[in-house]
């Protein structure tokens, strides 16, 4: 029977709605297909320009690259063989363009011309070698502090750096000798610090490394000591032109201690009288007050004694009566003003500070009277000079009255 006209309908609706289906799955497709398009159009105009761009992989660039990596391949060969060292390889082929590379790298040896002999044939970067000595400083621990065990205990205290002097044909090294340039242990000591290492004759006394103190005399020629009998002045050479330009030295730089150097080398306190004497700050007194002794300025202070000295000056009771006068330079607490003051054997403490209240003023209860050594302080107005112990002469110091006082500071009171 022939199909009605609803089936005919209904089938052709099939149809259709397949298509429609077929025709959205295309679309997608042409769109992806496009997106495509479009990314590999942006591929070919990066491809394009790049192709009209200078090409950087030409012949002669790949020889000049060529011509650097044997370079660099005979340097390194060149360091290897300063340290008895040799590169075993499997391409042998290469040997002949390194010796052709070798006669061209290398410098002509000349022969020795008067007035040259004070240049090195080594060559020495002096730039090269303070810049690696700030490196191996660092990393020897340059200004840090480390632990000192002592019998007694321990303390904190620096490396003391290790002086080297650089002169123009040669080196000293802490103390001396003099050692030049052309000695073979010299070249090694200084390739060693332009390579970027510690010198490897130091290394079995410091395993660790020492800072290094460099004093740059680059333009300085060290001349050695004339033997006897060696011809005074100096040499003219025929054809060169006097040159004043570099200096001659002929004394080793000896290094000068610090004044914290000077003092770490005493003991920090001893025992005297069974009591404890801080020694260090006892000499650190003392220094301070020798170093200001041109720039400070003296008072004579005015006493009684004093006027009777003055008045008796040509008779013999002052001569008979000089044995019981005591002379006191006390410094002040600046150390800019020394005062001078003659006292009887008898006077006290006290009185000694009502001399110094009318030549400085003020109140003579702000400050302490002290001794540097052994490091005293008198605070009993009553004892005369006598029981103190400062006859015939003492050397005092003036120091501001702590409002606060503290305890164990080791300071006897007199």
């Amino acid at each position: 029977a022939a199909p009605t006209d609803m089936e005919l309908m209904s089938s052709m609706m099939q149809k259709i709605s397949l298509l429609e289906q077929k025709i959205d799955k295309q679309a997608q497709e042409i769109h992806l297909k496009d997106r495509k398009i479009a990314e590999l159009e942006e591929k070919m105009k990066t491809l394009q320009k790049r192709e009209d761009a200078p090409d950087s992989s030409t012949a002669e660039d790949l020889d000049m690259r060529c011509l650097q990596l044997q370079t660099q391949v005979w340097e390194m060969e060149q360091f290897l063989n300063d340290y008895g060292l040799i590169w075993v390889g499997d391409r042998h082929e290469q040997l002949e363009d390194l010796e052709s590379l070798k006669e061209e790298e290398l410098p002509a040896q000349s022969l020795w011309k008067p007035g040259e002999a004070v240049v090195s044939k080594h060559k020495i970067d002096f730039d090269l070698i303070l810049e690696n000595v700030k490196d191996l400083n660092m990393l020897a621990g340059e200004g840090v502090s480390q632990f000192d065990h002592r019998p007694g205990g321990a303390r904190l205290r620096q490396q003391e750096p290790l002086p080297l002097t650089l002169y123009q044909n040669g080196i000293v090294m802490f103390d001396g000798p003099f050692r030049s340039y052309e000695e073979p242990s010299t070249q090694q000591c200084l390739q060693d610090i332009m390579d970027g290492y510690f010198p490897s004759e130091l290394q079995m006394h410091y395993p660790d490394g020492i800072p290094f103190q460099v004093t740059d005399k680059r333009d300085v020629v060290f001349q050695e000591r004339d033997l006897p009998g060696s011809f005074p002045g100096h040499g003219q050479v025929v054809g060169h032109s006097k040159s004043s330009e570099v200096q001659e030295a002929t004394e080793i730089p000896r290094p000068k201690l610090s004044s914290e150097q000077f003092l770490n080398k005493f003991f920090k306190s001893s025992i005297h009288g069974g009591e404890a004497i801080n020694i260090r700050d006892s000499v650190r007194a003392a220094q301070q007050g020798s170093d200001g002794v041109q720039s400070s300025k003296e008072i004579l202070v005015e006493t009684p004694r004093l006027s009777a000295l003055k008045r008796l000056k040509t008779t013999e009771v002052a001569e008979a009566s000089a044995p019981e006068v005591c002379t006191l330079r006390i410094r002040s607490e600046s150390g800019e003003q020394t005062y001078i003051v003659k006292m009887l054997f008898t006077e006290t403490i006290g009185e000694l500070r009502q001399h110094l209240a009318h030549a400085r003023g003020g109140d003579s209860d702000s400050y302490e009277i002290i001794s540097t050594f052994p490091q005293r302080v008198y605070a009993d107005n009553s004892r005369s000079l006598q029981e103190c112990g400062l006859i015939p002469n003492a050397s005092l110091l003036l120091r501001r009255r702590d409002p606060f006082p503290r305890e164990g500071l080791g300071l006897q009171t007199a």
